[in-house]
């Protein structure tokens, strides 16, 4: 049998006999059977007013929701404290009254956080379900200290989209009784469908953090899956209509940056240099469903740095998207089983080359506008769409012995396309979808960028998932393409990347063509699951991506031209029993193989997971990897054989709600010829203060792979085609530590620093040659000084009249921002920035240690300066 066939038959099997066992669980209902109920009152005389205080004579009108459930410590038990829930509605708004009593008012913790930080709090939150389609649903949230917290749940599932940020209000106050909460959410920042009379779906839980209590109206089992699936009812609300907001924030941003180590000889930069921006973000409402957002000239100067990293491999690193304007609503542009849209594409740093004794280039492609279409309508289609244009970007350069400036075109202008819909199917939250992305460049014909760029390209996924019993299971899956078209050298680069590297010698069953002007390729991927379970849980997957598959142009992709075959087997218990809350057990085994049916990777994962009686929480993972041959080890030559190797982690951490949290990891690694890696990281978060808090998470590396990459020369014996392939062993070590510090004057008034100081060395050593194509071994070049040249820490390395040099490194980053956010009306916020970013290398060779940390300080750099003003204009 296949491969294809035998996960085909095993899916079949497990899912036949797990139906064929169990039904779902029903969602929570009362004792007639039907869902719970809550009513709001609609506002006869005056709305309150929102001061944390139920004080106002419409509060008096409202019925009470009551009668929360432990999920924990004691699940299905009733609340160990009483709350009491209010909700009231008029045409502009949804008014929501909690009073949380406390036995012991003097314990309750209320530490004051920035927005969506809540777990040290205690917190009060409410999810709707306004579509009523028992799949998507809105969370407000506030804490004690009044923190507002906001998600967005795109799926059937309790984690949200932290990126959600309407504009609403919230305020508590504290009493002899415990605490109260009033929140007023403007109809205008919530989606529903028209209608004289409206139901939404409706939850409420209450966190209770001293206790590690978790409180809820409808509590979802720890065994079952499902969010809004399983609301009750929110009923009584009549007469309001789904709003067409307008809602407009232009900013004005100044700047100014101070720059050491400036070069007096540089003519393109001055110590000093400032600048002064503006531009708007444009939120419109089409019809009650669909919401327009738009940008013109953004401004992304209070968003954090990327962490710094020493990249010695030949793939792409891929960063986490920070920028307001993408993280909003993101989960609406995503899909299709592999990454088509990665959003950091537009607005990406310049790829064409510059050269000249100095050189001016952009940091970042200008984004001249985006546009994003997003929102539900009412049959229940999802609908994402955005796009955006990218500027043309020069870079200036000047000649020193001639004194000429010139420039060089090294972006061209850009245009980027995404569309992503999805589908809701029947009532149990199954789905089908599609996405598109699309990518125009416009490049000269005959170009130096056109020989590097594509000019066009297209990709896009159908997928679906499945939700079987109830949602108990789940069949996944997806099949995609991409095409790109432009000059043959570019195509010819997409040809050569890492992601596939088709000109290997050795790879005959891929058409390499540098004549070609156009590339495609395709994939496809099937899963089933059973995700909900008292016990046992289970997926059964695979994968495939032919070697012309590509989405580097709009999305992020490491390597293509695989088959993979891999599953889960997990068994866990919910219910407490000795020392333990709960336990996981995981078995996940994996294989992979090339299109020419070589193996090329897998992998063996057992992995135990367990929450104690205290509430500290611990992990164990052994995992194993066996010999394979790597088709990227060579850069482009033939396979080279990889060791096998074994790993083990640990980890053990506080609870999340404790005011002193803390968490260590250790991860120890030795490959079949003896070669060690130790990580050692870590944290510890403290709050001095209810209003101060401080978090320190270091991380130290020591490894030393032994087939880095090095050098290819021509001419070499029959067995590796012709060429001679050197590789290293490279003793690495590296130490860097996340610095936090955070000051909130109020919920809407912050001052939060972060800081990285990072440290990294490498010393190469145990030069070796590939002696044969598959070959597991290097032949070592150790003595040959001939071919093997050191002078202090450059290795120069020789053969046949080629020479190629490596040199060790020590390099030391310091990286910080440092904002002062204030809110100072609800949706206009100020931010005043100073970022750090300051690098270099050391002329000696050591092994990183805490000094060099301190040694980051050292490094020159670049400081910035900036003050950003927004200003929400609600235009209805």
């Amino acid at each position: 049998m296949s491969r294809a066939g035998f996960v085909a038959a095993l899916l079949a099997a497990l899912l036949g006999a797990d139906l064929a066992a169990q039904q779902a669980p029903a969602p929570a209902a009362d004792s007639a059977g039907r869902r719970k109920q809550a009513t709001a009152a609609r506002v006869v005389d005056r709305a309150p007013s929102v001061d944390g205080r139920l004080d106002d004579a419409a509060w008096a009108a409202a019925p009470v929701l009551g009668g929360l459930t432990q999920k924990e410590p004691k699940e299905g038990e009733p609340a160990t404290e009483r709350t009491e829930v209010r909700f009231l509605y008029d045409d502009d708004a949804l008014y929501v009254g909690a009073r949380m009593y406390s036995s012991d008012p003097a314990r309750i913790q209320a530490p004051v956080s920035r927005r969506d930080v809540w777990e040290q709090a205690e917190t009060f939150s409410v999810s709707l379900d306004t579509y009523l389609d028992r799949r998507t649903a809105y969370t407000f949230a506030v804490t004690a200290a009044g923190t507002r917290v906001d998600l967005f749940h795109p799926r059937d599932a309790q984690d949200g989209d932290a990126q959600y940020s309407p504009v609403w209000v919230a305020r508590t106050a504290r009493d002899s009784a415990g605490w109260t909460a009033e929140m007023r959410i403007p109809l205008s920042q919530l989606r529903f469908n028209p209608g004289a009379a409206q139901t939404w779906g409706v939850n409420v839980r209450r966190w209770i953090p001293q206790k590690e209590e978790d409180d809820y109206w409808v509590m979802v089992p720890k065994s079952v899956s499902g969010w809004a699936s399983r609301f009750g009812d929110l009923g009584g609300i009549g007469g309001v209509r789904p709003e067409r907001r307008i809602e407009l924030a232009p900013y004005v941003a100044t700047g100014a940056s101070f720059s050491q180590g400036v070069d007096p000889a540089d003519p393109f930069h001055e110590p000093r240099e400032a600048t002064v921006r503006v531009g708007a973000d444009l939120k419109v409402g089409l019809g009650p469903n669909l919401t327009l957002d738009a940008t013109v000239n953004p401004d992304f100067g209070q968003v954090e740095a990327d962490p710094a990293e020493v990249n010695l491999s030949a793939f792409e690193s891929f960063f986490s998207e920070r920028r307001p304007f993408f993280t909003e609503g993101a989960n609406l542009l995503s899909g299709g089983g592999a990454g088509y849209f990665y959003s950091r594409r537009i607005g990406a740093a310049p790829r064409g080359p510059a050269s000249g004794d100095f050189v001016d280039r952009p940091a970042n492609s200008t984004i001249l506008g985006a546009a994003k279409l997003t929102g539900r309508l009412p049959s229940g289609l999802s609908v994402g769409v955005l796009g955006a244009l990218t500027a043309h970007e020069q870079a200036r350069t000047f000649h020193a012995d001639s004194g000429r400036f010139g420039s060089v075109d090294v972006e061209p202008a850009t245009a980027y396309g995404v569309v992503r819909l999805q589908q809701e199917l029947g009532g149990g939250g199954s789905t089908a979808g599609i996405i598109l992305t699309g990518v125009h460049r416009a490049l000269d014909a005959g170009s130096p960028l056109a020989a590097r760029l594509d000019r066009d390209a297209l990709a896009g996924a159908a997928d679906w998932n499945l939700r079987l019993g109830g949602g108990t299971y789940e069949v996944t899956g997806a099949v995609g393409f991409s095409h790109q078209a432009g000059d043959s050298l570019a195509i010819l680069r997409l040809q050569r990347s890492p992601v596939r590297y088709l000109q290997r010698p050795d790879a005959e069953y891929v058409a390499y063509d540098p004549s070609r002007a156009t590339f495609s390729g395709y994939t496809a991927s099937l899963a089933a699951q059973k995700i909900s379970g008292r016990h046992w849980l289970w997926t059964v997957a695979a994968d495939m991506r032919s070697p012309g598959f590509e989405l580097n142009d709009a999305g992020s992709q490491s390597i293509a031209d695989y088959r993979l075959v891999y599953g889960e087997l997990r068994y866990r218990e919910t219910k407490p029993r000795g020392l333990l809350r709960r336990w996981d057990a995981y078995l996940t085994p994996s294989a992979q193989w090339n299109t020419g049916g070589v193996f090329t990777d897998g992998a063996l994962w057992l992995d135990w997971e367990a929450t104690w009686k205290n509430f500290w929480r611990s992990t164990f993972t052994v995992f194993g990897v066996p010999r394979a041959q790597s088709p990227t080890l060579t850069r482009g030559g033939p396979l080279a054989g990889t060791r096998g190797s074994w790993a083990t982690i640990g980890s053990l951490s506080s609870s999340t709600s404790a005011r002193l949290r803390w968490t260590g990891r250790i991860y120890y690694g030795e490959s079949d010829e003896g070669r060690q890696t130790y990580r050692l990281s870590g944290g510890i978060s403290v709050r001095p203060g209810p209003q101060w808090q401080l978090s320190i998470n270091p991380n130290y590396l020591r490894t030393t792979p032994a087939r880095q990459y090095i050098a290819t020369f021509a001419g070499g014996p029959a067995e590796t085609f012709g060429n001679t392939y050197i590789f290293s062993a490279v003793e690495r070590s590296e130490l860097f530590a996340d610095v936090r510090l955070n000051y909130l004057f109020t919920p809407d008034l912050s001052l939060e620093i972060w800081a990285q100081p990072f440290a990294s060395s490498g010393r190469y050593h145990d030069f070796g040659e590939l002696p044969a194509a598959r070959s597991h071994e290097l032949r070592p070049l150790a003595g040959d000084t001939t071919r093997i040249v050191q002078t202090g820490s450059t290795t120069e390395l020789r053969y046949n009249g080629q020479t190629a040099s490596v040199s060790d490194f020590n390099v030391r980053s310091f990286r910080s921002n440092a904002v002062l956010r204030w809110e100072w009306r609800p949706g206009s916020t100020l931010y005043l920035v100073w970022q750090q970013d300051r690098s270099g290398e050391r002329e000696r060779i050591e092994r990183v240690g805490p000094r060099s940390l301190v040694e980051t300080l050292d490094a020159p750099g670049d400081n910035f300066l900036a003050l950003k003003v927004t200003y929400w204009l609600p235009l209805n």
